[in-house]
């Protein structure tokens, strides 16, 4: 398997399209893996502090109007 580096310097060299290939392709698998990041984390409960936190704002919002 190559090497961190050697895949740098094969990175460089690309031409500018093949370039933005890769970089459309490394975004898209950092976004799928954040969507299931977060799909996990809500589906154990990680992140129900945030719905907590966001409907006591909006009933604190709500008396006081």
């Amino acid at each position: 398997m190559p090497k961190v580096e050697e895949i740098l310097s094969s990175i460089e060299s690309l031409p500018k399209e093949e370039f933005g290939r890769l970089r459309d392709w490394f975004y898209e698998r950092d976004w799928e893996r954040w969507d299931r990041q977060i799909e996990e984390d809500s589906e154990s409960g990680k992140l129900d502090f945030l719905v907590k936190g966001a409907l006591d704002e909006n009933e604190e919002t709500t008396r006081s109007e």
